[in-house]
């Protein structure tokens, strides 16, 4: 690693294609400027989850678009910044394409984790999401391997169109019911979550989640915080790591950061 290079980032939730941005390409341009700002002192980038609307690798296609973004991924960690992604409840179908192109590295379940002497537990924040049965039994499928292997079977020109129009509809219904602001400490399902796993497991200096696009940073122990990194719809958050300090920032063009 570079002397330079000493600082680990984390970000979620640009939802990159989704047919509810204004101007999806605004979107992506703004993330990559943001990757740019932080190139020189990144020794790895954290993805926690959603940052594709929808994704789903078959043997020989993947959605277009994406290029700044998937471009400059490629040109980090050719530099040797380590990349990581998350699935996440939109992106669940991220298999060896950009493992294969770009080198980065898949979590497809929450990991527990020593980074910089401080131990993190990272996730999406779906797996605690029991908001709904209907939404556990839907996450089920997405996660089985029949159902992807069936679903493969069907023609893109089917699934692009059908997965977006879904998760616009949902995204809307969402936003107005079922995905709330914050709830209060005891309202927050990853809040909750993540004191029920301090009591089992206490040594967990950091949670942080993604798929609420909240940006909350909460005491849960003396030792332990909880941070949930916002989103690339309204907020254009993310969370610096370097070491000492932990801290849930937002991306603004020319200020220092």
């Amino acid at each position: 690693m570079e002397e330079a290079r000493k600082k680990i980032y984390f970000t979620a939730d640009a939802h990159l294609g989704a047919r509810s941005h204004k101007d999806p390409l605004a979107v992506e341009k703004k993330l990559v400027r943001w990757l740019d700002s932080i190139k020189q002192d990144a020794a790895a980038v954290w993805f926690l989850g959603d940052m594709f609307d929808y994704w789903y690798e078959y043997k020989y296609v993947v959605p277009k678009g994406h290029i700044r973004f998937l471009g400059k991924l490629a040109e980090l960690a050719d530099s040797g910044i380590e990349i990581h992604f998350f699935t996440g409840n939109h992106d669940v179908w991220l298999f060896d394409y950009l493992p294969r192109e770009t080198g980065a590295v898949i979590h497809c379940k929450p990991l527990v984790i020593n980074l910089m002497g401080k131990t993190f537990f990272l996730a999406h924040g779906d797996e605690a999401d029991c908001r709904s049965r209907s939404f556990r039994l839907i996450r089920a499928a997405f996660h089985n391997k029949c159902c992807q292997w069936l679903y493969a079977g069907i023609h893109p020109r089917w699934t692009f169109g059908f997965a977006l129009g879904w998760s616009l509809n949902s995204r809307k219904n969402g936003l107005e019911s079922n995905a709330p602001g914050y709830q209060g400490e005891e309202g927050e399902y990853l809040v909750t979550f993540a004191k029920d796993y301090l009591k089992t497991n206490p040594d967990i200096n950091f949670f942080l989640f993604g798929h609420r696009h909240l940006m909350l940073d909460l005491m849960l122990a003396r030792n332990s915080r909880i941070l949930i990194a916002g989103d690339w719809l309204t907020h254009f958050s993310y969370i610096e790591w370097d070491g000492e300090d932990l801290a849930l920032m937002q991306f603004e063009e020319g200020a220092e950061r």
